[in-house]
């Protein structure tokens, strides 16, 4: 009798929450305007949090985050009528992640380890320091980017950026990361879930 497989469980669900929130937004924009898209960003990202709360029984401490910054900024550019805000919320959280791994790395920490331990299992220590260094530049780059997109681009075309060039750009930079996790003891036919793509700003 041949063993069967296993499956990585919730893999497209998890990817779809932390996607589809963002896609709604995308989605909104093209049929209403600013204002009504970012409302339905707020909801989107809610609903998200409650499905991934009842179905996956969990939340990552990056998407709570995530979502408080979409329901923060987003309130404050429904409130002042101010696009400005929601643009800059990907800043504030890309910046965020960045420094709070940097100040791992410094006290030689490995803090995605304690986000994604998990789903990492055999990682070893050099592995999860290279990961969190990795993301820590990543992430400090998308912050800088970020900046010069809002500053220079449209809101439409931002957006347009944001939704399909950002989220194709992380999950190429998590791809990337593969090699660098089996040489340090990860398992891609042992691990619990696919290589996760962190929630995108």
């Amino acid at each position: 009798m041949t063993d069967t497989p296993k499956t990585k469980p919730h893999g497209a669900l998890s990817f779809a929450l932390d996607f589809g929130p963002l896609l709604a937004f995308f989605i909104a924009y093209k049929l209403t305007g600013i204002f009504v898209s970012t409302a339905v960003f707020m909801v989107a990202i809610v609903v998200a949090l409650v499905v991934s709360l009842a179905v996956l029984k969990r939340v990552s401490p990056m998407t709570w985050m995530s979502a408080i910054l979409v329901v923060g900024f987003g309130g404050l550019t429904l409130y002042l009528n101010d696009p400005r805000f929601i643009q800059l919320k990907p800043t504030i959280i890309y910046a965020g992640f960045a420094l709070l791994l940097f100040a791992g790395l410094a006290a030689k920490k490995p803090l995605l380890r304690y986000v994604f331990g998990p789903i990492f299992e055999g990682l070893n220590e050099t592995g999860w320091l290279k990961l969190s260094r990795n993301w820590a530049i990543f992430f400090a780059a998308m912050a800088v980017l970020n900046e010069g997109l809002r500053a220079w681009l449209s809101f439409e075309t931002w957006l347009t950026v944001k939704v399909w060039g950002v989220t194709a750009l992380s999950m190429a930079f998590a791809m990337a990361n593969i090699p660098m996790l089996l040489r340090h003891g990860f398992s891609v036919t042992e691990a619990k879930e696919e290589p996760p793509i962190p929630p995108q700003g």
